[in-house]
């Protein structure tokens, strides 16, 4: 194997949008280096499901929904 190709892999800092912190190892920054997550898996809809709803007046959810209505069935 080739010598000296490999990032530096050392300790960081994670900060989530709550304030809580961890350690982590990465290539990110320099060894001690602290990331500030802006998007955080404890808030963010896409991991916690939120309450958003499709917004669809007859365009691609309303053709998907008819063309597959037998699939989409709720239960």
């Amino acid at each position: 194997m080739k010598q000296d190709i490999h990032p530096d892999y050392h300790f960081i800092t994670v900060t989530l949008t709550d304030g809580t912190n961890y350690q982590t190892r990465s290539t990110y920054g320099k060894e001690g280096a602290t990331l500030a997550l802006d998007v955080d898996p404890r808030v963010h809809p896409a991991w916690t499901g939120g309450n958003g709803q499709m917004l669809d007046r007859g365009g691609r959810v309303s053709r998907f929904n008819a063309k597959f209505a037998g699939f989409t069935a709720k239960k």
